[in-house]
């Protein structure tokens, strides 16, 4: 018997959302050599990315909803698979509109990524650890970030861009492997200790299953809390990871080779960042503070620590200056993004949470899908004229928790 499963199962979340990363990453980092073979404009990249988003916006509702009705061991297989083979299919596309149907399939796969890990951590932890289970395996996101411009230089270099989607496609399924080998329910688990078990059930909300109707999910401010948390700053991140190789390699001169080492840094900051912020809140709970007070007061450092991104053109073409200011900015974020997911399992009951979190993230990858052209078509018309585009990004995360605190002035279960 194990008497720390519930944090192998948290490694393997963590995993998944590395590999998850990793797959959309790539195209990022290959854009600019894609912008000079095949001749693409920012606003066609632009298009792109709004594929994705529109796939992930359709899809993280519907997928909730499949997680909460399947169980995360069948659910999650089902998503894996058809990422993996829909990043694989980018190997096949040789026109911006062919990238835009290969980027449409894996945003329906990958939609279901986090409703799915943060239905696992509800289920698996009780609620004081949530957040910081929560930052850990969100952490994955960054180290995707990190891995993606190590592997993708050499594979490219070694077997030309094209092999590259292959390769990273083929690591889901390895993944996929494990997860189906070890993964079952804390009440099915054989591994599981029964003194584990008490500490993952010691403060869970008493419930049966059921299914809780998405009209219901709605009307409930908590549940338009966190989809306005998601609106507003996860276009912010999309922008970080689509468009910030674009922008060194505008500002700084850098190709797909020396991308590596500044792109590296800021994701590691980000990695930081996010168990960091789920770190923090935990932290507040053991002194005392109850869940409103260390939730927000998390959030609100986090806010804080984005805003000196909007100098970043200011840098005097300093590009360890930069990669400083966007490290400070995606490790805030991620401490951000950390606790945002935790709302949920703090306020709605288990069943609900999947539903919860791919109501939410369709609110996201909304406002992402709309960013996304306008971006493209800014960064046209601009030519490449970034500031604005930071001073946005600054200062949207204080306008989110003042919006989250107005619907939500305190974290309590819902009733439903």
């Amino acid at each position: 018997m194990k008497k720390n499963l519930r944090w192998v199962i948290c490694g393997l979340l963590f995993f998944a959302t590395t590999v998850n990363y990793v797959d959309r990453q790539v195209l990022g980092l290959l854009k600019p050599t894609l912008e000079k073979d095949l001749g693409w404009q920012e606003s066609d990249y632009g298009w792109i990315v709004f594929a994705f988003q529109g796939a992930y916006a359709i899809m993280m509702p519907i997928a909730g909803r499949i997680i909460d009705w399947l169980g995360t061991r069948l659910g999650y297989t089902l998503a894996v698979i058809v990422w993996s083979l829909a990043s694989m299919s980018h190997s096949l596309a040789r026109t911006p509109m062919q990238f835009g149907f290969a980027r449409f399939g894996l945003g329906i796969g990958e939609a279901a990524n986090f409703p799915a890990a943060i239905r696992t951590v509800a289920d698996w932890f009780p609620r004081r650890e949530r957040a910081f289970a929560t930052g850990i395996f969100n952490s994955g996101s960054n180290i995707g970030a990190i891995v993606a411009p190590i592997l993708v230089p050499l594979v490219a270099a070694a077997m030309g861009w094209r092999a590259c989607f292959l390769v990273t496609g083929g690591l889901d399924l390895i993944w996929l492997a494990v997860w189906l080998a070890f993964y079952r329910k804390p009440s099915e688990h054989k591994m599981l200790s029964k003194e584990e078990y008490a500490i993952i059930q010691s403060d869970q909300e008493d419930e049966r299953p059921r299914n809780v109707s998405f009209s219901v999910l709605i009307k409930q401010k908590a549940a338009w809390a966190f989809l306005l948390g998601k609106f507003l700053t996860d276009p912010v991140w999309w922008f970080y990871l689509f468009w910030v190789p674009g922008f060194l390699n505008k500002q700084y001169h850098l190709d797909l080779t020396h991308l590596g080492p500044p792109l590296i840094v800021i994701y590691l900051a980000a990695d930081i960042g996010s168990i960091g912020g789920g770190w923090l809140s935990s932290f507040f709970v053991k002194l005392g503070w109850d869940l409103t007070r260390a939730r927000k007061t998390s959030m609100l450092i986090c806010a804080l620590a984005v805003t000196p991104v909007m100098g970043i053109m200011f840098t005097g073409g300093n590009l360890w200056l930069t990669v400083a200011l966007l490290s400070f900015a995606t490790a805030a974020h991620q401490g951000w993004s950390a606790n945002l997911y935790t709302l949920t399992s703090d306020t709605f009951p288990r069943p609900a949470v999947g539903s919860v979190v791919g109501f939410g993230g369709m609110g996201g990858a909304i406002a992402g899908m709309l960013v996304a052209p306008a971006v493209g078509y800014w960064l046209d018309f601009s030519h490449s004229a970034y500031g604005p585009l930071f001073i946005i990004a600054g200062i949207m995360y204080l306008i989110a928790l003042s919006v989250i605190h107005l619907l939500l002035p305190k974290l309590e279960q819902v009733e439903i």
